[in-house]
């Protein structure tokens, strides 16, 4: 007997429960017919019931199904022509997941037929599946293998193609690709297809509270849930790999020792892997390859994917923010996981292909791929637009997240083809009282024409400075002098002073989980990605790293000791620049994936932090420990505004001063020697202009940076201060022990040797009967 359905109503879109049934909606501006298929368990071959949805108001299909609850498994099956020329891929014989699906069954099992065209005897060609498109050019362009979970290029290697490219249109389309893709296929995918799930949202949040961080207060850590709790000793086993492990206690007492503000999870949003990985045994790790964008992956759920995971990430949530530690999501919003043109049918693609994808113009059948994925997300499209606004609102008012770190973000403000800066994206954020609110981060390029954006977001955005890595690499290899140097370690005013943007929307890393690790930057000269089977054509190979003589694990002493102290230095620049720090999970101790940058498709040991912490590694922990420490105890490492240079008003003291290693204030000679691999600067802790939120004074104490790139050890000449103030060391990391404890303190004019390449932090002692203005005394060679 067919269920009874009423009219219902247009909105709200997706399966709302109201306590006595379940509003069902989907928009399709292009179907002639919806299907709503229920289902009573997730193995179900076919759907126990196929009701066609009643009423469409606006391109909205609507109906009301009294009497079902929370858990109810369904999908979609929607018709329409099967024309893949003019961009139409309607097939009903393939279950659909909902666009506000809030939690779904299971990832799609590939044994099933869940392609909508009849793949026939060609299982060899590739379907441009999100994570690794076969198809990795614009337009359906010859493809490129590559890292970052998604074939096709590296991001290094995007990022570097899309430097000084100006804008063009794209090419013609390629020769017509093989025909598979024009011939329907009839075989149900019901079977092995995600079933949405209905969700009650119904949670304690007991008064949750979001902690606020100001952003030049922020230090993030990058963390891969599954990573971070696979092995962890102190969580339960029945807990590793899941949101409630990351929530756990053990958890959160290495966040809060270690000393973060916030962590950014890697992709939670529910995802896919692609059938060639599958095909070779492996598994999407990152898990850029989004399915549903209001639903958390339930891989991470310990507690089931009947709505349970949706419970378990608000816990996870909950618990951080009790913590202090506020939680940022990696989010995939430029494409999704079904590929290009040869890609499988699992949601958007069946139910409005129009509506969500970039197509090519004048030839329909291929996507526009401005992501090196396959395809490109229709954010131009009012109704794609809504869906993601949508999916943001939801995960920061229900779920309670306090930001975002928008993957590829360029091509989410992309026009006809060039990035904009008052496209409709930026502005529909810039107005929601929510969301901009939140904080936002980009990763500002794509892979198409003019598609790298660093220092062109707008004024709400921070940014990951992909300069800051490079330069501050580059130097510690030895192959970069010191003028690029000062601009990263300053905030790079060179990239976001002049839009009105502060320090902090540098978002500064040496690292991500995209490339090597630290303990790989300083080990290998390579990459060595043959477990991805791939022939080690993936990932990129313009790492500046640096093996320090021999590649891979060594047991010679000196090489050991050279390559800790590089660990050193690297964390220690990281975290004494102005900007917002992120570090890499697992860099904190020594975490090695044996050369692969590209780790994207490793869910095994070699992705998963190791806690068997040697004497090395709780040495190398410890010292990130007092690094950050250091960092939150010091108002003038965390400046909201650009150092001047100049005198502060009131305080007699320049509020930064580089000094050569003679003592004498650099010029701007000094800046371009071919020898500036070494320099000093003092940061003035009373020649802090800003005041606090409620006008109170921010003082603190003041620094002095030393550092030595150098492969030899290099005498720095303390500056004299008025009244013979002295100077204590903090930092050396010539040492992962502490200096201060063992150091005498330093009296100005004297004489600091520098270990070669190191870096030390000093701190200007004052004479508690000296209370007037200090001036530094240059001293002159």
């Amino acid at each position: 007997m067919t269920r009874r359905i009423w009219p219902g109503t247009p909105t709200p879109l997706g399966a709302v429960f109201d306590g006595e049934g379940v509003n069902f909606t989907l928009f399709s501006q292009s179907a002639t017919k919806v299907e709503l298929c229920l289902f009573e368990a997730v193995d179900d071959v076919v759907e126990r019931e196929r009701i066609e949805l009643p009423e469409r108001t606006a391109h909205v299909f609507h109906g009301y199904v009294p009497g079902l609850k929370p858990g109810q498994l369904y999908g979609y099956r929607v018709h329409g022509p099967y024309d893949p020329r003019s961009g139409q891929r309607f097939n009903p014989a393939k279950l659909l997941v909902d666009p506000y699906a809030y939690a779904l069954s299971s990832e799609p099992n590939w044994k099933a037929p869940l392609f909508a065209y009849d793949r026939g005897g060609h299982p060899e060609r590739g379907e441009g599946g999100a994570g690794r498109p076969k198809e990795a050019g614009r337009d359906g362009a010859a493809p490129e293998k590559g890292e970052g979970g998604r074939a096709g290029k590296t991001a290094s290697d995007r990022r570097a193609e899309a430097r000084g490219k100006d804008s063009t249109p794209p090419p013609p389309p390629p020769p017509p690709a093989p025909l598979d893709d024009l011939e329907i296929c009839h075989r149900d995918s019901a079977w092995g297809a995600p079933k949405s799930v209905v969700v009650d949202h119904r949670f304690a949040w007991d008064g949750d509270r979001p902690p606020a961080t100001r952003w030049q207060d922020t230090i993030i850590y990058e963390v891969h849930v599954k990573g971070f709790t696979q092995r962890h000793p102190g969580i339960p086993k029945e807990l590793r790999g899941t949101y409630a492990g990351l929530a756990s206690e053990a958890a959160i007492a290495h966040f809060k020792k270690l000393g973060v503000t916030a962590i950014e999870l890697l992709p939670v949003h529910e995802m896919a892997s692609e059938r060639e990985l599958w095909e070779r045994g492996l598994v999407n790790y990152w898990g850029y390859n989004t399915l549903a964008y209001l639903a958390p992956a339930g891989r991470y759920s310990s507690s089931g994917r009947l709505g349970q995971q949706v419970t378990e990430f608000k816990a996870m949530v909950k618990a951080l923010h009790a913590a202090g530690i506020e939680v940022i999501l990696d989010v995939v919003y430029n494409h999704t996981a079904e590929g290009n043109h040869l890609g499988p049918t699992l949601s958007l693609k069946g139910i409005d292909n129009w509506t969500y994808y970039r197509l090519v113009p004048h030839n329909p059948r291929y996507y526009m791929d401005f992501t090196g994925c396959g395809n490109t997300v229709n954010t131009r499209h009012y109704q794609t637009l809504q869906l993601v606004m949508d999916s943001l609102r939801y995960w920061v008012t229900e779920m309670h997240v306090d930001g975002f770190r928008f993957d590829l973000a360029s091509a989410l403000a992309r026009g006809h083809h060039d990035f904009d800066r008052l496209s409709s994206f930026f502005d529909i954020i810039h107005q929601d009282p929510v969301l901009s609110r939140t904080k936002l981060i980009s990763e500002p390029w794509d892979v198409g024409e003019g598609g790298y954006q660093v220092g062109n977001f707008p004024v709400l955005w921070t940014e990951w400075n992909d300069r800051y890595r490079d330069s501050v690499r580059r130097f510690w290899k030895g192959d970069l002098l010191a003028a690029d140097l000062g601009y990263r370690l300053t905030g790079s005013s060179d990239l976001y002073a002049s839009s009105g943007r502060r320090p902090y929307a540098s978002i500064n890393f040496v690292t991500a989980h995209d490339g090597f690790t630290l303990n790989d930057l300083v080990s290998y000269n390579e990459k060595h990605n043959e477990a991805n089977g791939e022939c080690n054509r993936d990932g990129t190979n313009n790492n500046h790293s640096y093996n320090h003589g021999v590649e891979g694990p060594s047991s010679d002493p000196a090489v050991v000791e050279l390559r800790e102290r590089q660990k050193r230095n690297l964390l220690a620049t990281l975290l004494l620049s102005q900007g917002v720090p992120m570090i890499n999970a697992g860099d904190e101790i020594g975490k090695t994936q044996l050369g692969n940058n590209n780790a994207y498709c490793q869910d095994n040991e070699l992705s998963w932090h190791d806690w068997d912490l040697d004497e090395r590694r709780t040495q190398l922990f410890e010292f990130t420990c007092r690094l950050i420490a250091l960092r939150r105890s010091q108002p003038v490492l965390r400046r909201r505004m650009f150092f001047s240079g100049g005198y502060v008003h009131g305080s007699g003291l320049k509020d930064i001063v580089w000094f050569r290693p003679d003592g004498a204030e650099m010029t701007p000679e000094d800046w371009t020697h071919p020898n500036a691999r070494a320099i000093g600067y003092l940061l003035g802790g009373d020649a802090l202009s800003a005041l606090g939120p409620r006008a109170e004074p921010i003082s603190g104490d003041t620094l002095l940076v030393l550092i030595n790139a150098n492969h030899s050890p290099l005498e720095f000449v303390l500056p004299a201060i008025e009244f013979g103030e002295r100077w204590e060391v903090l930092i050396d990391t010539r040492t992962a022990g502490e200096p201060a404890r063992t150091v005498p303190a330093r009296a100005g004019g004297e004489r600091y040797l520098l270990v070669d390449r190191s870096v030390a932090v000093l701190r200007l002692l004052e004479r508690k009967e000296k209370k007037k203005v200090k001036r530094v005394k240059a001293q002159r060679a």
